[in-house]
């Protein structure tokens, strides 16, 4: 894993692009993609670990930004041309408060026509080049944090955001001038935190191409967000065969908690277990040669194994 500060102008597509030319990569991925305007961290999956992105796509992410009221744009950013303006001069402190609060906690977003989102198999912006505007279905997301504070401008107020994965931003600075009465739109993205990554993890597309090997972070750290389960040489051989195994053999008590990053007893990440009620069958239905003897009881399923190390 890289945990790159993406800079402004760049693609989270030609970010990966850059990275898969340093390190000499076919296989390269990101968790999380960031508009061509926004900065900040963008986590590259390299080789096997790009298994590993899935996870971290999921995990919620913190930013800080620029909602400037009473303009609005076709992006919903300050890339796009201005659609409309609007005289939000008598909007307050305790105004702003109270829209930002009515956004705050679980709510629905309809998903810009400018994103990567498929209707019909085909990529929002793909449509929005072409001059088409389709009806999009609202998605439920979490706004964990939604902070404003007065900017140095009149009309612009700085914000700090941690929500869900699959949360606009952008969506959120236009809905915030929408429940003021008027318009916004969003400028300054930056990316402050992913998961348990941060900008002190960041490093610059040039730094990383000046030190590759220092800009390389385990697999084992990628995951420590997650619930980690050490293991021993029997269970470690089971796991990098993707053996299913015991919830109670892996010492997990609470099989909703997952999934499990599973360590070997020096601390390196073999695989990630998950829970799947579907695919649970009872101890005697159980096919031949799966888990090990005694697991009776719910089940956890390999969801990736990296295959590290013998057996």
């Amino acid at each position: 894993m890289v945990v790159v500060d993406k800079p402004s102008g760049w693609t989270s597509h030609d970010v990966v692009g850059r990275c898969r030319r340093i390190f000499g990569q076919r296989r390269v991925g990101h968790a999380g993609t960031l508009d061509p305007s926004a900065t900040g961290i963008l986590v590259v999956g390299l080789g096997r670990a790009t298994r590993l992105l899935r996870f971290l796509t999921e995990l919620p992410k913190s930013y800080t930004g620029q909602i400037v009221l009473g303009v609005a744009t076709t992006t919903l950013d300050a890339d796009g041309e201005v659609t409309g303006r609007w005289d939000l001069s008598g909007v307050d402190e305790a105004d702003v408060h109270r829209a930002a609060a009515r956004l705050t906690g679980p709510i629905e977003q309809v998903p810009p026509m400018v994103s990567a989102v498929k209707v019909a198999g085909r990529r929002l912006h793909e449509l929005a080049r072409a001059g088409i505007e389709v009806d999009r279905a609202p998605r439920p997301v979490t706004v964990h944090r939604f902070e404003l504070r007065p900017g140095a401008e009149p009309g612009v107020w700085e914000a700090e955001v941690t929500c869900s994965s699959g949360t606009y931003v952008r969506v959120l600075a236009a809905d915030l001038g929408g429940a003021l009465g008027g318009g916004a739109h969003l400028r300054g993205l930056r990316r402050t935190a992913a998961g348990s990554f941060t900008l002190a993890d960041a490093r610059t597309l040039e730094d990383v191409a000046v030190a590759p090997a220092e800009a390389v972070l385990s697999p084992a750290r990628a995951m420590s967000a997650y619930p980690g389960v050490a293991v021993g040489d029997e269970l470690a051989a089971a796991v990098r065969h993707g053996r299913p195994l015991g919830a109670a053999r892996l010492g997990v008590d609470d099989v909703a908690g997952g999934p499990w990053a599973v360590h070997d007893a020096a601390g390196q990440l073999l695989a990630v277990y998950e829970f799947r009620a579907l695919y649970d069958p009872a101890p005697g239905d159980r096919p031949p040669g799966e888990g090990l003897d005694g697991d009776d009881g719910p089940r956890l399923y390999p969801a990736v194994v990296l295959d590290v190390g013998p057996g």
